[in-house]
């Protein structure tokens, strides 16, 4: 797939990445209501800033593939163990370069001018996923872009972690729980970012910082 796409047209590559994007989006909104078993009612201002996230994750997707393109980033494509360990790497180090970029914005001006956007849902819903502010869109996507320019991650690692990121972002916004109380208290599911946690968050802005472990904020205590 990568090496087809070498050969097509920017145009045709904006094109591809931009449909890819609003597939993601339509799949979230569609799943989410399937596991609400209720429709959700979003505004046409929510909508208009769902369609410019989708427009500016295009734009990293594109930088993603020139920046591979330009041998800036480098992609591992062999089936073998280490796509388990690339993926554990992707998933904790995002984690934590998210929740510190989290973190920030919440301590400092930037919550006003960029975050508190998102925070207009108190009981957040799907499409509160792609209600960001776009310094924040761009930004979460130059993390990505980041860590992979430090390392050659395996491709099959890097679309297990993608699928795995949308995902958790659904699930945290889904205004409801859909994993039992039992569930969540298994050894190792109680530190993962379940609805409930991102649900807390939107709550009180002041805990429960995370995106897929709440690992980091029980080290800061702002585990809620």
């Amino acid at each position: 797939m990568l090496t087809y796409l070498l050969h097509l047209q920017v145009l045709s590559l904006w094109f591809i990445f931009f449909v890819e994007n609003v597939m993601i989006t339509a799949m979230v909104l569609l799943s989410g209501r399937l596991l609400h078993k209720a429709p959700y009612s979003y505004t046409g201002r929510e909508w208009g800033i769902c369609m410019l996230t989708n427009i500016l994750n295009t734009v990293v997707t594109y930088a993603g593939f020139w920046m591979w393109k330009n041998s800036i980033i480098h992609i591992a494509i062999n089936i073998s163990w280490m796509i388990i360990i690339d993926f554990l790497i992707l998933f904790l180090a995002m984690d934590l370069f998210m929740f510190i970029f989290h973190y920030v914005i919440h301590k400092t001006f930037l919550f006003k001018m960029v975050h508190q956007l998102h925070h207009q849902s108190i009981d957040p819903a799907p499409i509160d996923l792609f209600v960001l502010h776009p310094i924040e869109t761009i930004a979460f996507g130059s993390l990505w872009l980041i860590l992979l320019m430090l390392y050659p991650f395996n491709i099959y690692a890097m679309i297990i972690y993608l699928v795995v990121n949308v995902i958790f972002g659904m699930v945290g916004h889904l205004g409801i729980e859909p994993l039992p109380r039992k569930i969540r208290d298994l050894p190792v599911i109680k530190y993962l970012g379940t609805s409930t946690f991102h649900h807390n968050h939107h709550l009180d802005v002041e805990h429960n910082f995370g995106f897929y472990t709440s690992i980091w904020d029980r080290l800061l205590k702002t585990h809620k």
